[in-house]
């Protein structure tokens, strides 16, 4: 399998989604590594443009669900329907049955449906009564959040945080940016569409992933990149700061999000080797939201990503 497959259609994605490179490539990272992404940031910058595209650039189908207080889980699960005409309750599949499902503000639903979502993201598979139903084999979630209201909204506990590989902060872009967006939007509405690459199969896709987990990785690079979980949760060993500024460090889920999405980002740069680079380049993204800051960081205005950028200062690289 080759990367070039990949390179392509991550410039189909920045070609829809303008001034975002990082945004696309992020998300062919969760694609290759298996993961589901938590994405954040204002209204209006392309995050379902972005599902979209990616999901015809794949072969899968795409599903996107608007989270609303009165949600039910049985709206995302899917749930038993009685057919008169035979006397059986007959099961009827929800929108988390699509290979990619845009789960759009997901902090306005309560918890259990939150937890709904969240369950079937770990176990890729969901109960309804006493059968359980797998997904399929090919699925991602995007999951986004609105960080401008947060009134009638209900936050992710720290422990459902956990389950998504990588949380991604989005934000406007300059004035050279917005005048391409205009001008791909007055394209668009001349019926002006740019071409669509040939769709990645779902075969091509389990090829890559068992490639990027193949890739080589250097005993001692492994080792840092232990480390650098172990500093976020015994930050005394390396500074005074980090154990002033951490409440809770990072899971073990956590190390196996952050090996895979560098072992990905390595294989996306035509690498098939990872470096402390490729390691330093998702930390950011991989553990922001992993991490449980103490009330004196709040109360100094200290930032996830400022302890992120103290832990790399301080960790040694091999």
């Amino acid at each position: 399998m080759s990367a070039e497959q990949f390179r392509t259609l991550k410039t189909y994605l920045d070609s829809q989604v303008i001034g975002q490179p990082e945004f696309t490539k992020n998300i062919l990272i969760a694609l290759l590594a298996d993961g589901h992404l938590l994405v954040e940031g204002p209204p209006g910058l392309a995050k379902t443009r972005a599902v979209n595209a990616l999901a015809k650039g794949i072969e899968g189908d795409f599903h996107r669900v608007q989270f609303t207080p009165d949600l039910l889980p049985a709206d995302l699960t899917g749930t038993d329907i009685y057919r008169p005409e035979t006397g059986e309750f007959v099961f009827q599949k929800g929108p988390l049955f699509h290979n990619l499902v845009l789960a759009d503000e997901i902090n306005r639903a309560p918890a259990k449906v939150q937890s709904a979502l969240l369950e079937a993201m770990a176990e890729q598979q969901i109960t309804v009564g006493n059968k359980t139903y797998p997904l399929s084999s090919l699925f991602l979630v995007m999951a986004t959040q609105n960080p401008i209201e947060q009134e009638g909204t209900y936050p992710l506990p720290e422990a459902q945080l956990d389950r998504f590989l990588m949380h991604l902060n989005v934000d406007y872009t300059g004035a050279e940016t917005e005048l391409e967006i205009l001008k791909l939007t007055r394209s668009e509405a001349l019926k002006n569409k740019v071409p669509v690459p040939a769709p990645l199969t779902q075969e091509q896709i389990f090829k890559a992933r068992e490639e990027v987990l193949s890739m080589h990785l250097d005993a001692g690079l492994e080792r840092y990149l232990v480390e650098l979980i172990i500093a976020t949760r015994q930050g005394q060993k390396y500074d005074d700061r980090l154990a002033r500024w951490l409440e809770f460090g990072a899971s073990p889920r956590a190390t196996i999000s952050l090996d895979k999405c560098a072992r990905a980002h390595a294989w996306l740069n035509g690498r098939d080797y990872v470096g402390p680079d490729d390691i330093q380049a998702v930390v950011h993204n991989t553990l922001r939201h992993r991490i449980l800051l103490s009330y004196e960081a709040e109360a100094e205005g200290i930032t996830a990503d400022q302890v992120l950028d103290l832990i790399l200062e301080l960790v040694p690289v091999p």
